[in-house]
This record gives C-alpha cells, structure tokens and sequence, in this order.
C-alpha cells in the first residue's frame, strides 16, 4: 500500500501545488492569473489534500500560501455564481467540499502565509489555519457583502471568535479592506513582516514547529482548539487529561534526559 507521504506528495493537481520536506508540507494555491481565486477544482483538492494530511504522521506542521506575487487568494471565482443554483444542490455540493472541516481535523498546526489579497473565501482559509502569518503588502477582509452574500465559509463565526464581534461587524457589514498593519493591530493576524521575506518567516516558524515532540504538538492544538468552545472548567480538565497523557509517553522521558544531558531529543512519537 503507498503510504500518504508518497501518495501526496506525487499527486498531479490541478489547482493547487503540493510539496513536502523535513516534516513541513506546503500547499500553494496555484492560480495566480487570476488572483488564486477558489474554482471548484481548487476546493476538491483542498479536500483530498487535507483529508489526506490529517492521518499523515511524517507530516508534523503545514504552510498555506499563494502562488504569484499578487494574492493568497482573493476569494471564490466570480465566474462560478453567473447563474442562480438550486438551493439544495448548491447546499450539498458545499458541504461535499468542506476543507475547512478538514483543515480543524488536522492535528498538525496549519500557517497561512498571507501575500496581496486576502478577500472572501480566501481569507476564510486563512481563518481556517491556526497561525496567519502577513506580508506588508497584505490586503485583508471579507468582502461578500458587496456580492449581496454573506460569508459561508465560516468567516461569521471565526472572524468575531478571533477580533471581537464589534470590529468582525463592521469588517462583515461593510466589506472593508484592512491592511496588514492593522490586521496585526486587531489580532487578526499573529505576524507581519517585510514581503520578500514571507516565505522563509513562515517555512522557519513550520520548521520551528516541526522540530517538536509530534504527540505533544498533537495535544497541544487539541486542547487550545477543542477547549476555545467548551465552557472553562471542561476545558482545564480537557487540558489535564492530555497533559497526564502525555506524561506516559517515551518522549516525555526522552525530552527530560536530553535536557539534563545538554543535549538535542531525538523523538521518536511514542
């Protein structure tokens, strides 16, 4: 049987590109003529990729990027919403193309490096990953209302859940664009830094990441993730379960030893 290393990673597609070294995959929306706007192509392979990443244990973090160096993705291709669909289709076809479901199944953490445009659906893949890093020259907001739409893929919920549901309001209400600087400003994004050095700042934080205990890093996006919803004495004791968890583990051991030792763990994941 291949395994989900192989199989990914020598995968064709046609809307996105993906690559994977040293424990960090990359994944690049690939269609910068037009802004890597979403086609339906580009969401299947969102789907098949993630679907794939979540039970990947070579793969311990993921970088969401763009291709070109105009935009991360300025939302869905308006060519696609020329003729009215039929409201149950249209609903099913979404939720059989749902990666941002899969994307917060992924126990790897995922960054968004964010150059250019990040407007509608593609900031909504932004908001889907964990940590958003932001070039200076990012230009970011949910855009639909001037479409006469909302956001529906999941900007309403995590957009006020991340900058409050005052500023998300207004940024939903009125279609704003926001610059980086400002985004930072709001909590919206966790980083900005200069544009030609968006790539190496987003694979080092990967990297940085990747060089961790795999399990540990497991139960660490599990706690903050599956803990943010719950009320907060169901979140410390979501927390203690996997803190205890994870003191039965090898590399726990390991860890302690290569700290009294001075020396680098060599994990194993057990």
């Amino acid at each position: 049987m291949t395994d989900a290393k192989t199989d990914a990673a020598t995968t064709k597609y046609e809307a996105i590109r993906y690559e994977q070294a040293d424990g960090v995959a990359t994944v690049t929306l690939n269609r910068p003529d037009v802004h890597n706007a979403m086609n339906q192509a580009m969401r299947r392979e969102l789907l098949e990729v993630f679907t794939r990443l979540r039970t990947d244990d070579t793969v311990r973090a993921v970088v969401v990027t763009g291709g070109g160096d105009k935009a991360f993705s300025a939302g869905a291709d308006i060519r696609e919403f020329l003729e009215p669909p039929v409201p149950t289709q249209f609903r099913e076809a979404r939720r059989r193309v749902d990666f941002r479901r899969e994307m917060e199944r992924c126990a790897q953490p995922i960054i968004a490096a964010i150059r250019g445009y990040a407007f509608g659906g593609g900031l909504e893949l932004a908001l889907a990953c964990d940590i958003r890093v932001a070039a200076e020259d990012a230009q970011l907001g949910l855009t639909e209302i001037n479409l006469a739409i909302i956001p529906g893929g999941g900007g309403t919920q995590r957009l006020p859940r991340l900058v409050g549901r005052g500023k998300a309001l207004e940024m939903i209400l009125t279609g704003m664009r926001i610059p980086a600087a400002e985004a930072l400003r709001i909590g919206l994004v966790e980083r900005v830094v200069p544009v030609a050095e968006l790539p190496s700042a987003a694979q080092a934080l990967a990297r940085t990441i990747a060089d961790k205990a795999p399990v540990a890093l497991r139960y660490a996006k599990e706690a903050v993730v599956g803990g943010i919803g719950l009320p907060l004495d169901d979140g410390i004791r979501l927390e203690n379960d996997l803190a205890t968890l994870l003191r039965t583990t090898e590399d726990r051991v390991e860890g302690a030893k290569a700290f009294v030792e001075k020396r680098k763990p060599r994990w194993t994941g057990r």
